[in-house]
């Protein structure tokens, strides 16, 4: 599967209203002296750009070469300069430290394990300077156990038509999607079908502060709605603020 195809497939489903939540959260909970940020799992560089555009100095990480290729060409037709690096999030030993740190859009779920989640997390306490701040959301219980289970979408365009389908995954609080694009190739004037699946998991909200409190943060706030509202049984998705504090 071609990530140029999978990124505009993205970016044509994602709302461009989430962004300005995911930025107005973040400038919810940093103070206005901390502009050094890490984007982590920045995917195409969309909300990279639109911090940057935003007056941070923000950097940009993913695993993926191909998608930071295109977050960079991004990056240069939007005329802001952010420095996008591939790498993992289990070992940030490519970027320096840094006063905020993001991972959103759930990206802590497509993490295989807890063990990954949990070097995740310390990875991140290294590379926060003193008093630092981590902000990451993740699928709730909730939206893995009652809301993906079953969930089809569908989206055609002249160019793409895409087909989105969930099931419960293999383990607690898991679920599989799998996705099928029909892209029109012009050279050949047919539609050529890509096939991937996508895994994600969640755990309970307390298994993530007890990770969370192993790694080193020692006071962490959750909500849920983009910090918006309490944590409730039906939360869709949940938000976490950490503090690395001075000790």
């Amino acid at each position: 599967m071609s990530y140029n195809i999978f990124a505009q497939v993205y970016d044509d489903l994602m709302d461009e209203e989430l962004y300005d939540l995911w930025i107005e959260f973040t400038k919810q909970h940093l103070s206005p002296d901390y502009k050094n940020v890490l984007d982590l799992a920045c995917g195409a560089g969309h909300l990279a750009i639109k911090m940057k555009q935003e007056g941070y100095n923000v950097t940009g990480l993913d695993l993926s070469s191909e998608m930071i290729d295109i977050a960079k060409e991004r990056a240069e037709e939007a005329e802001v300069t952010v420095p996008f690096v591939v790498g993992d999030m289990l070992d940030l030993s490519a970027v320096d430290q840094f006063e905020a740190v993001t991972c959103y859009c759930d990206s802590i779920c497509y993490l295989s394990d807890t063990e990954a989640v949990q070097k995740t997390f310390e990875e991140v306490y290294q590379h926060l300077t003193e008093d630092g701040v981590f902000l990451f959301d993740v699928h709730s219980i909730y939206q893995i156990d009652e809301v993906f289970p079953g969930y089809t979408f569908n989206d055609q365009t002249e160019e793409i038509s895409f087909l989105w389908k969930s099931y419960v995954g293999e383990f607690p609080h898991s679920v599989e999607h799998d996705l099928t694009f029909f892209v029109y190739q012009d050279e050949i004037d047919l539609y050529e079908r890509f096939d991937e699946t996508h895994k994600e998991r969640t755990y309970p909200i307390e298994q993530y502060l007890a990770m969370l409190k192993k790694a080193g943060f020692n006071s962490v706030e959750v909500s849920a709605d983009y910090g918006k509202e309490e944590v409730k049984k039906d939360s869709i998705r949940w938000f976490f603020v950490c503090h690395k504090e001075t000790k």
